[in-house]
């Protein structure tokens, strides 16, 4: 089974990029349907991306600003974040698609504040 890590999140300011990675261990990712999703406080886990053999698909409240894509050399997947708003606070998961009741890894806390 796939084993992921999430990482490179942080505290951006509004209109700030950011970076995330999803680095696969156990399994190559170009096995998988992969996507991105993410959890804010008090709110129910939602998916933000998803590229199923290169056909990427997105939530519309990030259509236009994030951008799904996987390096299958490196076995990671990232999801490049740009003009980000205060509402895109929340900790982001990657995972297979569908999840099919697989776990859930730490994921990486996305904060956007002045």
């Amino acid at each position: 089974q796939v084993q992921l890590v999430e990482s490179g999140g942080g505290l951006v300011q509004p209109g700030g990029s950011l970076r995330l990675s999803c680095a696969a261990s156990g399994r190559a990712l170009s096995n998988y349907a992969m996507a991105w999703y993410r959890q804010a406080p008090g709110k129910q886990r939602e998916l933000v991306a998803r590229d199923i053999g290169g056909d990427t698909n997105y939530a519309i409240s990030v259509k236009g600003r994030f951008t799904i894509s996987r390096d299958n050399t490196r076995n990671t997947v990232y999801l490049h974040m740009n003009s980000l708003k205060p509402e895109d606070t929340a900790v982001y998961y990657c995972n297979v698609f569908p999840t099919g009741g697989r776990g859930w890894g730490q994921g990486t806390q996305v904060t956007v504040s002045s």
